[in-house]
């Protein structure tokens, strides 16, 4: 049976996934995967060095001879075909802005030109990963959402991640869609819920998971705030899901670990607005990303 490989690599504002992806079956290779958490605002060839061990040890711990190529997903802005990184003032990468990612790969990991080196925007590598892991979504219409620091989207058609045209927003993204005011990713963010609890309570949270925490402790501003999180999502979805015409729609992003307190109120404002779509959340957002990611180098 042939067999070909490559290594998918899931890049995050605080940590990098790697494994070793069967690109023929679409199947991580077991005891490939290895995460390294780190501070991405380190120097850039300390961030570097980072990634190339994970990639190395990945690679190692699979046991395989031959790697096809590199399939990168990346958070943006970030110019995905020519491997330029645009990140800027986002408390993340702040030393990458302008660089050609794809070369730092080349001579951190010595690598020729013409080496495969593919990038993609991270909630569309999570959207097709979903997409590649149940073959059902295949023939379908699948709008994806990244909950985490940010409001990622996507739009798949039959397994082709739509950008353009009528049916979906600018570059398929939904953050910045004008909102309350703001812009969608004010509200439906780990910034958002964080802002949204000081505004009900006063108090300062860290982080998404605190609040989580919270709800779990039947903390009754945090169980609203998440409530309240579901019916902004639904809010901002429910036109887009209409002019694409999906059948499916899926929560991804760490945000998701929280869906016992936003998916009921969701799934009510969907229900009101008349749209009959599935709506699932990821059990597993890593894998898909990294399956989305070497998407790009399927070879079936």
């Amino acid at each position: 049976m042939n067999k070909e490989y490559a290594v998918g690599i899931d890049i995050g504002g605080t940590h990098i996934t790697a494994a070793i992806i069967d690109i023929v079956n679409m199947k991580v290779i077991d005891f490939s995967l290895h995460k390294e958490s780190f501070d991405s605002n380190l120097p850039v060839n300390e961030v570097m060095s980072i990634w190339e061990k994970a990639i190395r040890i990945s690679v190692e711990n699979s046991k395989v001879d031959e790697i096809k190529g590199l399939a990168v997903c990346m958070p943006g802005p970030f110019d995905y075909t020519n491997g330029l990184c645009w990140i800027k003032d986002q408390s993340k990468y702040e030393h990458f802005y302008g660089l050609n990612v794809r070369y730092l790969f080349q001579g951190g990991l010595n690598l020729s030109s013409e080496f495969p080196i593919l990038f993609e925007n991270d909630a569309v590598c999570f959207g097709k990963g979903e997409v590649f892991k149940d073959s059902a979504n295949l023939s379908k219409k699948v709008m994806a959402v990244t909950l985490g620091t940010g409001l990622g989207a996507c739009f798949i058609d039959k397994g082709v991640s739509i950008v353009s045209g009528e049916l979906v927003p600018a570059d398929g993204e939904i953050y910045n869609i004008p909102y309350k005011g703001g812009i969608a990713e004010d509200y439906v963010s780990a910034r958002g819920l964080l802002s949204a609890y000081k505004n009900l309570t006063g108090k300062n949270l860290n982080n998404g998971l605190e609040l989580f925490n919270l709800a779990v402790a039947e903390d009754e501003a945090a169980i609203e705030i998440f409530e309240k999180m579901g019916e902004d999502l639904a809010t901002v979805v429910i036109p887009w899901l209409e002019k694409f015409d999906a059948d499916s729609f899926i929560i991804g992003g760490k945000i998701a670990n929280a869906s016992e307190f936003f998916l009921k109120s969701f799934n009510k404002k969907i229900k009101e607005s008349g749209l009959e779509i599935t709506v699932s959340v990821s059990t597993d957002n890593e894998v898909s990303a990294l399956l989305g990611a070497a998407s790009m180098l399927y070879t079936a």
